[in-house]
């Protein structure tokens, strides 16, 4: 199968491509290569015939039509996105033209490919998208989001990728765009851009810095390891129903304190402060971020039936496999922390133009 991915240089889609071209697929990856991105990331398959590599950004239709002429790909799988809550408050304008309208120009094109082929069975939009579209839920731990839950999105970022998956829905259902959504938990693990959670205080600790949290630390998120998530989004495009959506949890609850007091004790036995004291010690707790969800939990039993996905590896093994990637790998992420706005307190919500 060949595999269009846009978004490929980022977290979750560099996981992805390197997964598809060791399972045999060809994949051209589109990436407009923002802030986040990192070629790098796809060092290990820069150079095998099944790979190329696409400049290009979803926000200009033209270009996506002449990939798409180029390539004739199989199957898109669309991950393409601004994911960052923090700067959707700051900035929503971005979101809402990636998002929505990148979304939309991705389906257009596609669309457009699809018929001009011959409307073939085989061919396949994957639009990868977040468990945050729906909202937040209780504390009960029986309350999980399915596949049928309504949204109720809260940021600028989930009301972005919802109005997506509105589209991708309506896209389907009006022009019969053979078209598969995946929603996702907390994504974790190696290569993951230094302004979400996780690598903030791996490199927060080892730096000396204080350690922020949000609030209390009490927001529960489900979390699933990047390279589970891969699993799933390839079983997904390969054995998804048309018109399906499957949500993908890591199956691994844990309050945002309980990640944080977690990797300080990684770090205390394998990277121990200078002085011998807690990393924990240097947790400092922080203004809350503006409608900050309280809750997440996946409800992945739809995806374990019909794809045969379940994770395979626990938050305690992913976390320590992540701490030790980011120890032996500075070079990696030492540039990353020259990028915009890295390293600054973002989502208090600046004055809008």
């Amino acid at each position: 199968m060949k595999i269009l991915v846009t978004g490929g240089a980022g977290f979750i889609g560099s996981a992805v491509v390197r997964l598809a071209i060791l399972r045999g697929h060809e994949v051209v990856n589109l990436d407009a290569l923002t802030y986040a991105a990192c070629l790098d990331n796809l060092a290990a398959v820069a150079g095998s015939p099944a790979y190329a590599f696409e400049h290009a950004d979803i926000r200009d239709r033209a270009a996506i039509g002449r990939l798409f002429a180029r390539h004739r790909p199989d199957a898109v799988m669309h991950l393409a996105a601004e994911s960052h809550v923090d700067r959707s408050i700051d900035g929503p304008d971005d979101f809402v033209q990636t998002n929505i309208v990148g979304t939309f120009n991705m389906l257009e094109a596609s669309r457009k490919y699809w018929i001009e082929a011959g409307r073939p069975k085989t061919f396949r939009f994957h639009h990868i998208s977040t468990d945050e579209v729906f909202g937040s839920l209780p504390a009960d731990p029986a309350a999980r989001f399915c596949e049928e839950t309504p949204y109720d999105p809260r940021s600028p970022y989930s009301a972005s990728k919802a109005s997506s998956d509105h589209l991708v829905r309506a896209w389907h259902e009006t022009y019969g765009l053979p078209a598969i959504l995946t929603n996702c938990s907390n994504n974790y693990g190696p290569c993951q851009f230094p302004e979400k959670l996780i690598p903030v205080v791996i490199l927060n600790a080892i730096s000396g810095n204080p350690i922020p949290v949000y609030g209390d630390g009490s927001n529960i998120r489900d979390w699933l390891f990047v390279e589970d998530h891969a699993e799933a989004l390839l079983l997904a495009v390969e054995r998804g129903k048309i018109g399906r959506s499957y949500n993908i949890g890591g199956d691994s609850e844990r309050t945002n304190l309980e990640i944080v007091r977690a990797i300080c004790a990684i770090l205390d036995d394998v990277r121990p402060r200078t002085d011998g004291r807690p990393h924990a010690e240097r947790i400092t707790y922080v203004t809350d971020r503006p409608g900050h969800d309280a809750r997440y939990a996946i409800d992945a039993s739809r995806a374990g039936r019909e794809l045969g996905w379940r994770p395979s590896v626990t938050v305690e093994e992913g976390l320590e496999t992540t701490v030790r990637w980011y120890l032996a790998n500075e070079s990696w992420w030492r540039p990353m922390l020259q990028r915009r706005e890295v390293g600054q307190r973002l989502g208090i919500g600046r004055a809008a133009a």
